[in-house]
């Protein structure tokens, strides 16, 4: 499977003009390292927007959900570092999950991502996950342009967790519930017309989502490995 574990943490956001070098300087130089250093964390990665509501998509894969939902996170979002609190005051509009990966398919990674924020009744979950792993994302996974296809589900009393690092920004965070990532490796325009095409909301709407969905298009800018 392309993801690297069983957990992830999904991140969208825009910078306020006036902190932009900041947060590439903090987000760069310690944020990445720092998380990635958590026991279980596997990787991270930012995103900057082709085509989307958000400017920013951050992406850290971990081991399970426990990992994001555990002790060890949960220290690190309590104890913000001054250069953490001095960055996430610029922080605008942060849509934030913390994730188990419930299907993933592909060969790998992609430098450019699809995501699609969408809602779902809870009485229809199980029937949704099985649809999407059997037919959507598999078959998103065998086209040309895609490196892998992936459908996370926020935990979403464990996101909505009021810790020091979300109190050091003015809004709250939104968590989206149901998150599809596709990731492409080929040409960008033939990339978004197809995801565009297979994410559309009449295509989830027959498998039981509920709402706009919010499709969005980013670029790879950085990634960090786990030190492990």
């Amino acid at each position: 499977m392309a993801l690297l574990g069983g957990g992830a943490v999904a991140i969208w956001h825009d910078i306020a003009p006036e902190g932009r070098q900041v947060f590439y300087d903090w987000h760069g130089n310690e944020h990445m390292a720092e998380r990635v250093g958590i026991p279980g964390f596997l990787r991270g990665r930012r995103y900057i927007a082709a085509e989307a509501d958000l400017e920013f998509f951050n992406l850290y894969e971990a081991a399970s959900l426990d990992v994001v939902t555990g002790p060890d996170y949960q220290a690190r979002l309590n104890s913000p570092t001054p250069w953490t609190l001095q960055a996430v005051k610029h922080f605008q509009k942060v849509a934030r999950s913390l994730c188990r990966v419930a299907a993933s398919f592909g060969p790998g990674q992609g430098g450019l991502i699809a995501t699609l924020r969408y809602d779902l009744p809870d009485a229809a979950a199980e029937a949704h996950i099985a649809a999407l792993s059997r037919d959507l994302l598999p078959g998103l996974a065998a086209e040309i342009p895609v490196a892998g296809a992936h459908l996370l589900v926020a935990d979403a009393e464990a996101s909505a967790v009021d810790t020091a690092e979300r109190k050091a920004r003015a809004e709250k965070n939104r968590v989206p519930r149901w998150i599809v990532l596709v990731e492409g490796w080929g040409d960008e325009a033939p990339f978004v017309e197809l995801c565009r095409d297979r994410l559309s909301a009449e295509a989830l709407a027959r498998h039981g989502a509920e709402g706009p969905p919010e499709l969005g298009f980013y670029r790879l800018q950085a990634t960090v490995d786990s030190p492990d």
